[in-house]
């Protein structure tokens, strides 16, 4: 999601800002029944990986998103894939953005190279269990309808460790049932937003036709 001495941020597909938040993309429907019931992935909460308070106020909103945004960090490769790298990882976002004026973690959810699932902006993962929207700060304009991953690395010319691409599908998988999203419709990449970011990556990017079809398949839509 960030880059070099620059933050990138975010445009909307054409038309997709003047979706209903909450309605299904394209008119399709996800089928109530005959789906597999969701095993939801563990999520670590933001006081276990010891976030800090938000310095601004945080907006709840009554409505749900009805896109997922997919990005990566920018960061190191690492090949540390433990849980305590993870939370490193999480503080060391919440510090970047806190320091570029946005008060918290600008993302609703965070994956690590491990595949370890994190909260990202406070109250999110309470939005997601309510099936509301926390607003953040990862899609210029259009934060009020979209939620945004982050996967940690930098994926333009390296791949993601399976154990991270396995927890995305999860992930969105989760938050596609949640939410009752087409996944074909609504996942995207930053880039799809932002023409002038490469974000989350040639390699990442690459994969979310796999991405939209291996989480449709776990799903059953």
């Amino acid at each position: 999601m960030t880059g070099t001495g620059a933050v990138d941020r975010r445009r909307l597909l054409q038309g997709a800002g003047a979706l209903t938040a909450g309605a299904l993309l394209g008119g399709l429907a996800l089928p109530t029944t005959g789906r597999a019931a969701l095993v939801e992935p563990r999520v670590y909460t933001r006081a276990e990986w010891a976030a800090l308070p938000p310095t601004t106020s945080i907006r709840y909103l009554d409505r749900q998103p009805d896109h997922i945004v997919v990005h990566h960090t920018a960061g190191d490769n690492t090949t540390d894939y433990s849980l305590a790298a993870a939370f490193r990882h999480s503080r060391w976002i919440q510090d970047l953005h806190m320091a570029n004026g946005w008060g918290d973690s600008g993302q609703q959810l965070t994956i690590s190279r491990g595949g370890y699932v994190m909260e990202g902006r406070r109250h999110s993962l309470r939005a997601i269990y309510e099936r509301q929207h926390v607003s953040g700060v990862q899609t210029a304009n259009h934060n009020d309808h979209t939620i945004g991953i982050e996967n940690e690395g930098l994926y333009m010319s390296v791949d993601t460790p399976a154990a991270l691409f396995d927890a995305l599908v999860r992930t969105c998988a989760w938050l596609c049932q949640t939410y009752q999203l087409d996944p074909y419709q609504a996942i995207v990449g930053h880039r799809d937003y932002v023409s002038t970011t490469v974000c989350p990556g040639d390699r990442l990017y690459a994969r979310l036709p796999e991405l939209r079809q291996r989480t449709a398949a776990l799903i059953g839509a």
